[in-house]
């Protein structure tokens, strides 16, 4: 499951992965660098790696590496761990504000460093920037390997209580007495940004919550319903061509014949069978995502990032599904939207088996594939949050055979028996009594969506859901986590005015 963006998470999406990182996460493809370190111990009794130069190093991006407990919550647990994070003090000036860029379900990179919105922000309130990585992810090791009993402690608490510790450790090393701090996060991490400030409010002054799913949800069905109205904005045919290329594509699964021309039409990488019915919501759940990873971020500005697909848009695939060649019919034209992925990630065959999908997400080693995020992610959906993206929706093209049930089912055989739905349902419920869900009591926040976003289903989207304490903002036209990328001549007059409402809004608090 994907959110991403967490920063993007999270995550490189590949265009045919195996179902495990065909869940659509909140979360992204962003994110967080050695010298010689000296000791110093903070008031918590944590243990801070960092390079001996003061502010004002010309070296303006450092990597750093904080000792960081292993369990916040038992006091007798002594264990620590290296958390890596990142400084940027190039537009700092004293007194200023303490921006804190919280990473997520993926690995953190220091390109978000010197770019993006909040980098903007910087150059014009003087602030110190600090980026953390997301126990788990990316370099972020608290434990050997990621079995069942090191990933007890995988959770949103603890990585709050993560920030809380870096964030006193900071203000010690530093000497940041009286400054104001500014949480900021995308995806997964706008929920963190918020979810910290409702927390820890002695710690974080204000807080920059973008496209966060505040809901928990077990079947987050709705997905769907956004990425149908989105692809019918840009063009009014194209979902009936959809619907019509998966109701061929189903009408083949009765007949050998027709698993042939499955396999033959979406260059799937082994034999397939139609009765096989997990391998058959595999597919069709990849066949989906074409579409769903590329309405998600529609005409994000993610070009500066490496992105393979921030060139391919809804009226990219729309074309294709929509073409002129009477020749060809929407199952064909269904294949070649697949081709195109398959050719942008230089991939050479569709991955659609449930089972080496399983096994894949059972590696519990930190130098499998698995441990890019998936494993952890999937974890943390089905211990926390739910997120499922089925096609339980009636309304819309993709047809009905990645159900609920499929996503409950993966986490019972990755995870274990445990892990059914009474079991996530109640997890699910907890996180929400915890955190508030879309009830959250805070102040001080500024919520950000778009509305071709599918995760804003999950978010605070209209100033009459939160206290007037709070700014909201939803921006028409925009895809996840719009308002966080820098600037780009595209971007639309209403993506151009939440960025100057953001920086504005800023400005006004932080000046209090």
């Amino acid at each position: 499951m994907k959110i991403y963006c967490g920063l993007l998470l999270l995550l490189t999406i590949l265009a045919t992965p195996s179902v495990s990182s065909r869940r659509r996460g909140v979360g992204d493809e962003h994110f967080f660098h050695g010298k010689i370190f000296y000791h110093h111990h903070n008031s918590l009794g944590s243990t801070l790696e960092t390079q001996a130069s003061p502010i004002g190093d010309p070296e303006k991006v450092q990597t750093l590496w904080y000792n960081q407990k292993l369990d916040h919550f038992t006091p007798s647990d002594t264990k620590t761990w290296r958390q890596r994070y990142y400084v940027n003090d190039q537009f700092y000036k004293p007194g200023g504000p303490i921006f804190l860029m919280i990473g997520g379900e993926g690995e953190a990179t220091d390109i978000w460093m010197s770019n993006g919105a909040w980098i903007t922000y910087a150059k014009e309130l003087n602030a110190l920037c600090f980026q953390v990585e997301h126990r788990y992810y990316g370099k972020s090791h608290p434990t050997p390997d990621l079995s069942l009993e090191s990933l007890t402690y995988l959770s949103s608490q603890q990585a709050l209580a993560d920030l809380a510790s870096f964030t006193e450790a900071m203000k010690d090393t530093y000497n940041l007495t009286s400054n104001k701090w500014v949480a900021f996060g995308g995806s997964y991490p706008g929920s963190l940004a918020a979810w910290y400030r409702l927390k820890y409010p002695h710690l974080v002054d204000v807080a920059v919550s973008t496209s966060a799913p505040l809901l928990a949800q077990l079947n987050f069905k709705d997905y769907l319903g956004v990425v149908r109205d989105s692809i019918d904005v840009t063009n009014s045919q194209c979902n009936q061509q959809i619907q019509k290329a998966v109701k061929s594509t189903q009408g083949l699964l009765g007949r050998r014949t027709g698993w042939w021309m499955i396999r033959k039409n979406f260059k799937l990488c082994d034999d397939f069978d139609g009765s096989n019915k997990k391998d058959v919501a595999s597919l069709f759940e990849t066949l989906a995502g074409n579409f769903e990873d590329i309405v998600q971020y529609n005409e994000d500005n993610r070009g500066f990032e490496g992105s393979k697909t921030a060139n391919i848009t809804i009226k990219t695939l729309c074309d294709i599904m929509v073409s002129n060649d009477s020749e060809s019919t929407a199952f064909e034209r269904f294949g070649k939207v697949n081709d195109l992925m398959l050719n942008v990630f230089e991939r050479n065959c569709t991955d659609f088996k449930y089972q080496k999908s399983v096994k894949d997400m059972q590696q519990t080693k930190w130098d499998s594939d698995a441990a890019s995020g998936e494993r952890q992610w999937t974890y943390q959906t089905c211990n926390e949050f739910g997120f499922f993206q089925s096609s339980d929706l009636i309304d819309q093209p993709f047809g009905n055979l990645f159900s609920l049930n499929y996503s409950v089912r993966l986490c019972k055989d990755v995870y274990g028996k445990i892990y059914d739905q009474d079991f996530i349902e109640n997890a699910i419920k907890w996180s929400n009594a915890y955190y508030g869900a879309r009830d959250i009591k805070v102040s001080r926040v500024i919520f950000v969506n778009g509305s071709i976003d599918p995760w804003h289903k999950l978010g605070i989207t209209s100033q009459n859901q939160t206290s007037s304490e709070n700014v909201v903002i939803f921006i028409n036209g925009t895809a996840h986590c719009a308002n966080m990328y820098p600037d780009a001549p595209s971007d639309i007059p209403e993506l151009k005015a939440a960025r100057q409402q953001i920086l504005h809004q800023l400005t006004e608090w932080l000046s209090d």
